[in-house]
């Protein structure tokens, strides 16, 4: 398994103080974090859709993956792709449906999380500060993930649909949480409150990390010859325009 690197001193020591300074003026403060890419070095969300692919859970078009990257390549973003994974399972019960995603991670593991991020959000639960994972993957995916780390499927905000009678529904259920939408979708949970610390990898978390009102923290892990090498570097050059944390999981 990777060995991924730590945060620097400097990284550390900025989370922390920045967190004893909240907690001297609110005892109830809030954290945000992306999930893929974030918080775990692969892509939960699309990962579950391969496990259903693969074990034939259900019905789906002759090239799944095709149909998917043709929805996300549609004019004004990616978002209908990102709806269409949640609205594959419509009729099937939720339940069940959460089954499939811990029976998912199950076999994924050891799930490659960042070891630094889930030491900070250790650090973060036992100060009282409540974490949130806002991602763009389906809600229903990432959050046996989120229980790896401590973090309850409650405070997972991500694609979903309306559920009926107990059943899924092709319904959208809220916002698509991706770009200002994460915002949007997170500021619902909290009822307006901003996240003190905010954690993303790519330009799709560029708006919610603006939303905190202490601590950026952009983070990557992607080769020079992955996709999501673009899109990281995009963030840390941000991050590094606007003085905002930044740390680079793999040696380059």
């Amino acid at each position: 398994m990777m060995k991924y690197k730590e945060f620097s001193p400097h990284i550390w020591k900025t989370l922390q103080e920045n967190l004893e300074r909240v907690l001297a003026i609110d005892p109830e403060p809030i954290a945000a974090f992306d999930a893929d890419g974030t918080l775990w070095d692969f892509d939960l969300g699309e990962t579950f859709f391969q496990y259903e692919i693969d074990h034939k859970l259900i019905p789906l078009p002759k090239d799944p993956w095709e149909h998917y990257e043709e929805l996300k390549a549609l004019p004004g973003g990616p978002q209908q792709g990102y709806l269409w994974l949640a609205q594959i399972h419509k009729g099937i019960p939720i339940g069940v449906v959460r089954q499939w995603a811990q029976k998912c991670i199950d076999d994924a593991k050891p799930v490659p999380i960042f070891s630094e991020q889930k030491k900070l959000i250790e650090l973060l639960l036992s100060r009282g500060v409540k974490v949130y994972i806002v991602t763009a993957s389906i809600k229903w995916a990432v959050e046996p993930g989120a229980a790896l780390l401590g973090i309850p499927p409650e405070q997972v905000i991500g694609v979903k649909t309306e559920i009926e009678d107990g059943l899924v529904t092709e319904r959208q259920h809220g916002v698509i949480t991706y770009k200002e939408g994460k915002v949007h979708g997170l500021l619902e949970h909290t009822q307006g409150k901003h996240p003190f610390l905010a954690s993303g990898n790519t330009e799709g978390d560029f708006a919610l990390l603006s939303s905190s009102t202490q601590i950026q923290l952009a983070v990557s892990a992607a080769c020079r010859d992955e996709k999501l090498f673009k899109t990281e570097s995009w963030l840390q050059q941000k991050a590094s325009e606007m003085g905002w944390l930044s740390h680079r999981f793999i040696k380059d």
